[in-house]
């Protein structure tokens, strides 16, 4: 049985997966060799500055991303230990998404 407190961190953990930019950044972010600028992040899905750095905010505060500063621009890396594929990949194995599935609403 979880404790109150794990429930409400697995609450915020599944939140900030549950919009398609914060996926995007949270892959973008896995496949990328060294940290990213958030200014990158927002020119590769063209979206506002403000918009992604409240993304990337809810990230930090789920545990799943650190962000630190590099002169006067912040920096988006991968929390030691996380990986996106680790939770993207049984979804596959268990047939939940689909290759090349589109979403019908």
């Amino acid at each position: 049985m979880l404790t109150d407190q794990e429930y409400r961190s697995l609450t915020r953990v599944f939140r900030a997966l549950a919009n398609e930019t914060r996926l995007r950044i949270l892959i973008m972010a896995s496949q990328s060799d060294r940290p990213l600028h958030i200014k990158a992040f927002s020119r590769m899905l063209k979206k506002r500055y403000s918009a992604i750095y409240r993304h990337v905010d809810l990230m930090r505060k789920a545990g799943l991303i650190t962000i630190y500063e590099v002169g006067r621009s912040r920096v988006v890396t991968l929390r030691r230990g996380f990986s996106i594929e680790q939770i993207i990949r049984p979804l596959y194995e268990m047939n939940i998404i689909k290759e090349g599935e589109e979403n019908i609403h």
